[in-house]
């Protein structure tokens, strides 16, 4: 049986690579018996690649008037590289497609990442207690989306993205057990619990139906067991 292109392509050997190494870090560190001592990186908008791997999404693909951008800004003197999530919220319905009742939002997410010699790409933050996001935000009712890789593929988790300082960067630190399971948008019952070994993507999303100009800005995603990893965006 020979190998495919795919599995012989630079960048699936290099994923790889990269894999074995954080596995053969665990195992050494012996991580599963005392659990994790440093963060986790889950999406670090540091290049322009990241952004590139992420999908934007909005009403407008329903005929809709909501718009929405996922760009990399550069680091510069007051602030890091980042990614800047922006655009208009409108709740006005498409004239021409009565099935469409709801308009107003607006989210991004990363795509599925591409898979490795150990198969499918998925993140295991089961040994961390928080999710943490280093943002800058207008001070709108932002929503964290999660999914994982469950039974239900159209269930999403999600929490309020809280801030204290609407206009200037800050850490945001999530419980991964305080995520509440929905679908569509709906809170669903039982709240089963999230499969944090098996997470697929993380994204946000403004769903608030405030009409008006929206600006988030996002650095970096990780997971960690000690809030203070990181202290002014500076890992201690």
């Amino acid at each position: 049986m020979k190998p495919s292109a795919r599995c012989l392509s630079s960048g699936f050997l290099q994923r790889s690579l990269d894999e074995f190494k954080r596995l053969s870090s665990i195992a050494l560190k012996q991580e599963g018996l005392y659990g994790p001592q440093k963060p986790y990186p889950l999406l670090e908008f540091s290049k322009p690649a990241t952004v590139n791997e992420c999908k934007k999404m909005s009403d407008a693909e329903l005929g809709g008037f909501s718009s929405s951008s996922l760009e990399f800004v550069p680091k510069n003197e007051s602030e890091p590289a980042h990614a800047r999530f922006h655009g208009n919220i409108s709740i006005e319905l498409p004239r021409n497609n009565p099935k469409v009742e709801r308009t107003g939002y607006a989210a991004w997410r990363n795509h599925d990442r591409p898979a490795t010699i150990f198969g499918r790409s998925l993140w295991d933050v089961d040994p961390y207690i928080y999710l943490a996001l280093r943002v800058k935000s207008d001070g709108r009712k932002y929503l964290v989306n999660v999914q994982t890789e469950s039974i239900v593929h159209t269930d999403i988790h999600q929490h309020r993205l809280f801030v204290q300082r609407p206009g200037e960067w800050e850490t945001v630190l999530i419980k991964w057990n305080d995520f509440v399971r929905t679908n569509y948008g709906t809170v669903v019952e039982p709240q089963l619990e999230m499969l944090t070994q098996k997470v697929r993507t993380i994204g946000i999303g403004l769903t608030d139906r405030v009409p008006g100009p929206f600006d988030l800005a996002i650095s970096r995603v990780w997971a960690t067991n000690r809030p203070s990893d990181y202290e002014d965006g500076r890992q201690r």
